[in-house]
């Protein structure tokens, strides 16, 4: 479904990326892990097209490389960014209906406890309220993919249990997902397959099974 091939990704005249290749099938979870600073938040930048890049990036057949950002998340394409997620001075209501295609029930069923936040405007909702309403607009788009950045990220352990939760739902529906996740127990239970990024290249790929303590500690140990 997603394939990189030989992907370089650069911000201005530094080079972030070399040589990644990459690829997420059909209806799979896919984690990318790494150290701070390894280029994890680059490389989903790379595939919405937010930096430059050379190579090849191509989803569902679509040559990546050749559209404009806005019409990425055309083809099926959800992304979720590191920190600020929402709009705040609009409503919760507001901001998950510029993405609302049939209502806003599908969102809710999900998150029941935002129904009673609709009309709060977004940037007095908790962190954590914040969170899964971003998750919540994401599943109004009915993506094919999505591709999320750190989705619980100073997040309680009793909300992460309810992302846990609503990813585990969107794959089932049939969603691929790439997830960067400092979390590695929380990758561990949702991925079957890893990629491990070092200073912008990948250093490793494989299977739950084939990811030792001992890997863990030699790419993510500080």
């Amino acid at each position: 479904m997603l394939k990189l091939e030989h992907t370089d990704a650069f911000y201005g005249q530094g080079q972030a990326l070399w040589e990644v290749s990459l690829d997420v099938g059909e209806g799979e979870v896919v984690a990318l892990l790494g150290r701070n600073g390894a280029g994890k938040t680059t490389l989903l930048k790379a595939i919405m097209g937010l930096v430059k890049r050379r190579g090849k990036i191509t989803f569902a057949g679509q040559d990546l490389m050749r559209l404009s950002p806005y019409r990425i998340p055309r083809l099926g394409i959800a992304y979720l960014p590191q920190g600020e997620r929402l709009f705040p001075d609009l409503t919760l209501r507001e901001n998950l209906a510029l993405v609302a295609r049939d209502g806003l029930s599908e969102a809710l069923e999900y998150f029941p406890e935002l129904r009673d936040k609709l009309g709060q405007r977004a940037g007095t909702l908790s962190g954590g309220e914040q969170q899964l309403a971003a998750l919540a607009r994401m599943s109004l788009v009915r993506p094919k993919l999505l591709l999320l950045d750190e989705p619980s990220e100073g997040l309680a352990p009793q909300l992460v249990r309810r992302v846990e939760e609503f990813l585990l739902g969107v794959h089932h529906r049939g969603a691929s997902i790439l997830l960067v996740e400092q979390r590695v127990e929380l990758a561990l239970r949702l991925a079957e397959r890893f990629y491990i990024l070092e200073r912008g290249r990948i250093a490793w790929t494989g299977r739950r099974a084939e990811l030792s303590e001992e890997k863990l500690r030699r790419y993510l140990a500080i």
